[in-house]
């Protein structure tokens, strides 16, 4: 009997998204000037008020105040009436020193012996149902947001947008487990107050209907738009004033939004949030490692659908295993141990190495903080960061080194493929 499944998204004015996207924003200047910087930092964001929170052990200082506005500005909180503003909110640090009895777990004489940064057990997911080998209803919600970001943007089509919002997408599938037609699309949009409100919720459902979705039908492959019908059940801003919004209407804070982040309901989760969390915290290496595996695994034929996890002892290099779920989807004439020992010997989960490999201490991070860590664009970027002496540095830096298939041919030639 076919079934339905949803999963949800959040944009990038979403207040809990601001707290990551400042929270990474100050991760990546860190390891701009210092590579080695280890940074555990918590936003919370409300009422024209900015907190900032953690430890941090670094060679270099930063103007956390003017990184911070630069975020908010950037993401488009930058009018009075949203009561939450870039250059007249207050930003409090409390950032101190990093603990030791931590430190001395992590750091090591010998790089490659570097310990983890905390126990816990990490998930990546992988399924060929997108290109992007990402679950295709948390995929189609990214998509609505980014686009509706891209108007509110351009500021032509749909005028009174405002930067926080929500999607959400159902799929309806069959029993073999193929996307049939999209069931439901809910979007609550933040906007400005509309003079004749009797027909505020109309033209605001029709723009997003006539507008935002053919945007996003237009940028889908043959097939995927082919799932978008007459029949959908559209929520547009169901409550149907959406005027207060921001860290003005809900209290944001850093790592709220962990399945957004990955994989929408799908696969699994192990707890640890991502943004905030310089690369020797596992519940983000790991994370982003575990992803990669499974890309790789089931672009290579492997398997049609993947959950990978691994989990650490804070202090310990050797994960305590690493454990494959092809869900009967495999390919090949293997159990699922089989599979797992196989990729143990291809992928070398010791942190450092992790770091290594996917080029992790870099500043690389506050693109991640909105719309998802995973099935991202692997592309290099150049960046420039700036220290309250004056002193700047620009970098080109990979993003998304997660998201290669640089492992596909590794992978055929262990499995006989």
């Amino acid at each position: 009997m076919a079934y339905l499944f949803t999963s949800e998204s959040v944009s990038e004015g979403h207040p809990d998204k601001v707290a990551d996207q400042i929270s990474d924003a100050l991760i990546d200047n860190f390891l701009a000037f210092d590579p080695d910087s280890k940074v555990a930092c918590e936003t919370l964001v409300t009422t024209g008020q900015v907190v900032l929170a953690g430890e941090v052990k670094s060679k270099t200082y930063l103007d956390v105040q003017q990184i911070t506005r630069d975020v908010i500005r950037k993401i488009g909180y930058t009018k009075s009436e949203y009561m939450f503003e870039a250059n007249s909110c207050g930003v409090l640090s409390a950032i101190h020193e990093q603990s030791s009895d931590i430190n001395q777990g992590v750091e090591r004489s010998n790089p490659e012996d570097q310990g983890a940064g905390d126990q816990g057990m990490m998930f990546g997911y992988a399924t060929n149902e997108t290109e992007n080998y990402m679950p295709l209803a948390l995929d189609l919600a990214h998509q609505l947001l980014i686009e509706l970001a891209a108007l509110r943007r351009e500021n032509k089509e749909i005028p009174y947008l405002r930067p926080d919002a929500k999607s959400q997408v159902t799929i309806e599938y069959a029993d073999d487990h193929k996307p049939i037609r999209i069931d439901a699309i809910v979007v609550s949009t933040q906007h400005d107050e509309f003079d004749n409100e009797a027909n505020m919720a109309k033209k605001i459902k029709e723009d997003i209907i006539n507008i935002l979705i053919p945007r996003v039908k237009a940028k889908q492959k043959p097939e995927i738009a082919a799932l978008f019908n007459d029949q959908i059940n559209y929520h547009i801003n169901p409550t149907g004033k959406f005027v207060i919004g921001g860290p003005h209407g809900d209290t944001g804070l850093t790592g709220r939004k962990i399945i957004v982040d990955t994989y929408g309901g799908k696969g699994a989760h192990g707890g640890g949030a991502f943004s905030g969390k310089d690369p020797s915290k596992v519940d983000r290496s790991a994370a982003y490692a575990t992803r990669h595996i499974a890309k790789n695994l089931v672009a290579s034929g492997v398997c049609e659908e993947v959950l990978v996890q691994v989990s650490y002892a804070i202090g310990v290099a050797k994960p305590m295993g690493l454990y494959i779920n092809t869900y009967g989807s495999a390919k090949v004439n293997l159990t699922d141990g089989e599979i797992a020992q196989k990729l143990s010997d291809i992928f070398d989960m010791r942190p450092y190495f992790i770091e290594t490999r996917l080029k992790l201490r870099n500043p690389i991070y506050q693109e991640t903080a909105a719309y998802g860590h995973m099935g991202r664009k692997n592309e290099f970027v150049s960046k420039t960061f700036s220290l309250p002496d004056g002193k700047t540095i620009t970098k080109e830096v990979e993003l998304f080194t997660w998201e290669k298939l640089d492992y596909v041919n590794k992978i055929k030639e262990a499995f006989g493929l």
